[in-house]
């Protein structure tokens, strides 16, 4: 049982990780002083911090026996 809880919370957390930091990574903006890009952050992070505490329980459910 506990296994099958950990895969499915990995899947969510992997899953979530990577669909919200793509929208993190666009909502993200750049600009140009002296010479070096800066990038500026507009970015709600809290979904991304939320899927990768999911996927690492899930790692952590699933190794333990």
């Amino acid at each position: 049982m506990k296994n099958t809880i950990g895969i499915i919370l990995t899947v969510i957390g992997l899953l979530g990780t990577i669909i919200f930091g793509i929208q993190a990574a666009q909502d993200s903006e750049t600009f140009s002083f002296l010479g070096l890009d800066i990038g500026v952050s507009s970015a709600n992070w809290t979904p991304v911090i939320i899927s990768v505490i999911l996927l690492i329980v899930g790692v952590i459910v699933m190794g333990r026996k």
